[in-house]
């Protein structure tokens, strides 16, 4: 039986893009399905009382060393976002709309090098245009969509499935029950994924 990777992330995680890098390889090594998941982190951590890491100084501190060193270990580019935080509402509901529209291929890894690798500004809508645009797609109609009830809807329950599956963070995996929290727990995923933890 092929087994499944569940994805929940937020594009606002930085562990997330990094994460995301990983996963498609991981499920290809496993034969798996990846099925990625957009989840509002900001509903998320309201809903468990958790917090950003960057309203812990210390902790956002800490992180800006730790995160270069996973992505030079992946080898993967990663800049911090100047911008950072960012309101991820709209880009999350036009993660679902993509999803829905069958536009994610495009809208996804556009999103995610925009924040994590071009640091540009996603809190203004001009910005979410340009880089809509140099993927291909309709910032009009993108814009359009991530009003419509449909796609609200999904955001909301892929938000409201995470916290009830007792996800608190991103990114957050599952492999069949079996939940993995953090950028650094792939290794167990891979493992999950090809029968070897019970």
């Amino acid at each position: 039986m092929t087994r499944t990777l569940e994805f929940y992330f937020d594009y606002g995680s930085p562990y997330s893009y990094l994460a995301d890098t990983q996963v498609e390889g991981i499920a290809r090594r496993a034969g798996a399905t990846l099925v990625r998941k957009p989840m509002l982190l900001g509903g998320v951590f309201k809903a468990t009382g958790n917090h950003s890491p960057a309203e812990l100084p210390q902790k956002s501190k800490w992180s800006g060393f730790d995160m270069p060193l996973w992505a030079r270990h992946y080898g993967v580019p990663f800049q911090r976002n100047p911008f950072f935080p960012v309101n991820t509402l709209a880009l999350m509901r036009g993660a679902a709309a993509a999803q829905i529209d069958g536009t994610f291929e495009r809208y996804h890894p556009a999103v995610y090098k925009a924040m994590w690798v071009d640091g540009r500004n996603l809190n203004d809508m001009k910005e979410i245009a340009a880089v809509l645009s140099s993927a291909g797609l309709d910032p009009a109609k993108v814009g359009a969509r991530i009003q419509d009830q449909d796609v609200k809807d999904r955001l909301k329950a892929t938000t409201e499935e995470a916290v009830a599956r007792g996800v608190f963070g991103a990114p957050t995996c599952f492999v069949d029950n079996m939940m993995f929290f953090g950028n650094d727990r792939l290794p167990f995923v891979e493992m999950a994924l090809k029968g070897e933890l019970k």
